[in-house]
């Protein structure tokens, strides 16, 4: 048989015990409570008083996928050359030609071609927040990231030099629709970019608050280069002086890539949708009463 096991002071330890109980302060109902000597108590919340400041947070901005450009004619900087990205029964191509000059002499003009049948593109995911595609092309392999009606040469870093041709083609830069077509859209324009620029300051913002000092100075260089790396790549887009189509995309693509070195999704997640109510039972009906 089991015995319930008693707890029994000796009359040495129960006297020790009630002695560091009486030492201890007396608690009154609703006082503050005892602080140890040394440590500081924080002072409670006021009624009204305004919240502490809340850590900054990036908007979500709409990110264009490849239906955006499909099937348009592009040209690098709105004028020169002729891009059209099209579905091919393997995933996507990019038709392509280039003008450019003769590599013995760069006052010659000269032009590549592609071919007319698309060459196909390489997804390669989404690493700065936006689609990113390879041009399977030896002569001039391209990287581009999808924007919004237009597409971005990541890659190469330098010009190249087609052999055959003896040519030299430049595909860097921003490939958009014929600027003469975006006169209408200015308002459109103006409204994305000041949407974009929004987001990249909060997004610049939130990435210093995350960082520690050496990253955050880091950070900031960068930010501040970034005007001066928008210059470069939309000084020679046609009509970028009255229309800001290049600025605007440019803007948006950086946004992007801050969200996705956040750690965050692109555009929000649309709202779950309410689950609907099982209908109520209705009550059984009662038997006829019966006839007297």
């Amino acid at each position: 048989m089991i015995r319930p096991t008693r707890l029994i002071l000796a009359p040495a330890a129960l006297a020790a015990t009630m002695t560091a109980a009486f030492a201890q302060p007396l608690q009154l109902p609703g006082a503050q409570p005892f602080n140890p000597p040394g440590t500081q108590q924080a002072a409670p919340a006021q009624p009204g008083a305004p919240a502490g400041p809340k850590p900054p947070a990036m908007p979500a901005i709409r990110v264009a996928g490849e239906d955006a450009i499909l099937g348009k004619v592009l040209h690098r900087h709105g004028h020169r050359g002729e891009a059209v990205f099209s579905k091919t029964a393997a995933g996507y191509g990019l038709r392509l030609a280039l003008d450019g000059f003769q590599s013995a002499n760069l006052i010659e003009s000269c032009a590549v071609s592609f071919g007319e049948t698309p060459v196909p593109v390489t997804p390669l995911g989404r690493p700065d927040g936006v689609p990113r595609y390879r041009l399977e092309a030896p002569v001039c392999p391209i990287v581009l990231d999808v924007l919004d009606g237009a597409f971005l040469v990541v890659e190469p870093a330098e010009p190249c030099i087609v052999e055959a041709a003896q040519c030299r083609i430049d595909p860097r830069g921003l490939w958009g629709p014929d600027a003469r077509t975006l006169a209408g859209q200015a308002k459109e324009i103006e409204k994305a970019r000041g949407s974009a620029e929004r987001a990249v300051r909060e997004g610049y913002r939130t990435l210093t608050a995350k960082s520690d000092a050496v990253e955050q100075r880091t950070i900031a260089r960068e930010q501040a280069g970034f005007s001066a790396e928008r210059e470069m790549i939309c000084r020679d887009f046609q009509r970028e002086g009255q229309l800001g189509f290049c600025a605007a995309r440019i803007t948006e693509a950086r946004a992007a890539s801050l969200r996705a070195r956040l750690g965050l999704d692109a555009e929000p997640k649309p709202a779950a949708k309410p689950r609907p109510r099982p209908a109520a039972a209705k009550p059984a009906a009662l038997p006829p009463a019966p006839t007297q």
